[in-house]
């Protein structure tokens, strides 16, 4: 059996391990040296023609939704964090009365990175009993990645919308998302989410990608203690995110 160089072991793992969020933050945080950085530009950039093809059209959202979840799937988290100080990174976090905290990151240029990411991320913190409050989305896909904690993860199929005012919903997944646990979301599978902190001072890093297809994207947030309907479907009340902060934040 051929024998590995360290440098060899850490761009293999890499190349399973980071997702361009992650990385966008952890660079930013000065959490890797600068021959592991170069690693990463070149990982960020096929991310990002990855990205590019799923709003070009040249890969269907279905598609999309597979190879990021087998991406995710591959992380090995405790290896991970072996290359990273994430005390550090934790350390800074603030944590809100109600709902998340969403924290931004500015990744520096870096050779072999392009100039600008089709991606967008964000950084979820949350003490526990906090939550993402259940929302769908419009012409977006995203993607969660549990980093530290555990949350209570529910998904809903967008059924069907009826006006402005209701939206019918299926449930499709209720289970806890332990660290390295992913889901993702297009506007034909899994379109709702909901997460719940279990534990304090909990992490998802979050993946997204805007206007899949010309036009806006956005949040439609619900109140998925609506209407049972046949078949186990919700008739959702659709709300603003002040209201779903106070009931579900």
């Amino acid at each position: 059996m051929q024998s590995l160089t360290r440098r060899e072991f850490q761009q293999q793992t890499l190349g399973g391990l980071l997702t361009w969020s992650l990385l966008n933050t952890l660079f930013t945080a000065d959490a890797f040296a600068d021959d592991v950085k170069l690693i990463a530009a070149q990982w960020l950039s096929e991310l990002n023609t990855m990205s590019l093809d799923l709003r070009g059209q040249k890969l269907e959202p279905l598609v999309w939704q597979k190879q990021v979840e087998t991406l995710f799937n591959r992380v090995d988290l405790p290896e991970f964090l072996k290359f990273i100080d994430f005390d550090k990174l934790s350390n800074t976090a603030k944590f809100k009365d109600r709902g998340e905290l969403s924290l931004r990151a500015t990744i520096p240029m870096v050779e072999g990175l392009p100039t600008e990411l089709i991606f967008g991320h964000q950084v979820f913190s949350l003490n526990k009993d906090r939550s993402v409050v259940p929302h769908g989305h419009d012409n977006m896909a995203t993607a969660f990645l549990i980093m530290k904690g555990e949350f209570h993860g529910r998904h809903y199929d967008r059924v069907e919308d009826i006006g402005k005012d209701f939206m019918i919903i299926q449930p499709t997944l209720d289970k806890t998302f332990r660290v390295g646990g992913c889901s993702t979301v297009t506007d034909l599978k899994d379109n709702v989410h909901w997460f719940t902190a279990q534990t304090d001072q909990s992490f998802i890093f979050n993946i997204h990608v805007l206007s899949v297809k010309p036009g806006r994207s956005g949040r439609i947030y619900i109140d998925p203690a609506g209407e049972q309907l046949s078949g186990g479907q919700i008739k959702a009340r659709k709300i603003d995110h002040t209201e779903a902060n106070r009931l579900y934040g």
